[in-house]
């Protein structure tokens, strides 16, 4: 708020402080525009609660994603970016200013981004997040390097898991992939490529119904097949699930264009169904949901309101 208690107006207002708004945070107050960071826990989304990240560029050595998102922070804040420790309950996109209501207070701003990021969808299994970290994991990508050698398992049946099996089968011993039906909905091009993977096991009409501990970390699955009813216990030393993630694009209540699974609809550039309002990260439609996809998305949509602002000033 102002010293008369109305709601100060920023040029651009970014909800989210993952990679992509961290980014677009520091290309945005760099530009001299003023810029508002609206975050409600702290500043690194998903990266700040990644153990090790070692496929960053410019990071030889493994840092860790809370190092590396304060690092982001730190660089956002030295540029002028104001960061604002708020939830965004409801936003107002029918006129300029734009308006965003917090928890404690509103916000009003030229032009926003989002970038609330997205959450992975997960088993339910009891110790499932309590063993995050130490031998579960939603990334193959981000942790598969650490488990080179050893057994690991996969749950899923679409692209992510397939893709994830053939990534993971350059560096891990065995892959077993657990699909709850018999057949994969991954694209026809992975099947053909499954195949040729020796060290890649399909395991048909079965589920995870439990995960094996040792010392704090993933020894095993216990698993179950649908068909039949049987039990079994499969020694792992890790499980990566890959079931899809669930954007944080609820806040909206629809006032942008979303796909079928609640991401935001946006161009290359973050430009939304609504001229001023930009997305950019894991909460837009996309591909590949990477630390570095998420800097690059931040900095085009830092590009795309700097661009729009001049001609809507």
């Amino acid at each position: 708020m102002g010293a008369d208690g109305r709601s100060k107006l920023y040029d651009v207002a970014i909800i989210g402080a993952g990679p992509a708004g961290l980014t677009a945070a520091m290309y945005c107050a760099r530009a001299g525009l003023a810029t508002a960071l609206v975050e409600s826990i702290s500043p690194g989304g998903q990266l700040a609660q990644t153990e090790h990240v070692e496929n960053y560029p410019g990071f030889n050595q493994s840092t860790s994603g809370y190092e590396l998102s304060q690092i982001m922070h730190e660089q956002a804040e030295s540029f002028g970016a104001e960061t604002i420790y708020d939830e965004v309950a409801d936003v107002d996109f029918t006129g300029r200013p734009f308006v965003l209501t917090m928890a404690y207070g509103t916000l009003e701003a030229r032009a926003v981004i989002v970038a609330t990021g997205a959450r992975p969808a997960k088993l339910g299994l009891e110790r499932e997040d309590e063993l995050k970290g130490s031998g579960v994991s939603y990334c193959a990508t981000c942790d598969g390097n650490f488990y080179k050698g050893r057994d690991v398992c996969i749950v899923g049946g679409g692209d992510t898991a397939a893709a994830d099996a053939i990534y993971l089968s350059r560096i891990c011993r065995k892959i077993s992939i657990f699909v709850r039906k018999d057949v994969l909905r991954a694209t026809a091009i992975y099947h053909e490529k499954l195949k040729t993977l020796p060290n890649v096991e399909i395991v048909w009409n079965t589920v995870v119904d439990g995960i094996l501990e040792d010392d704090g970390r993933v020894a095993g699955v216990r698993v179950r097949d649908v068909k039949t009813g049987d039990e079994r216990e499969v020694p792992v030393s890790a499980l990566f699930v890959a079931i899809g993630t669930t954007p944080n694009s609820e806040f909206l209540n629809g006032k942008l264009e979303l796909d079928l699974q609640g991401n935001i609809v946006a161009d290359e550039m973050g430009r939304t169904s609504v001229p001023g309002v930009f997305a950019a990260g894991d909460v837009r439609v996309k591909e590949l949901r990477q630390v570095s996809t998420g800097v690059g998305d931040g900095a085009n949509a830092a590009d795309a309101v700097a661009g729009y602002l001049l001609q809507n000033p």
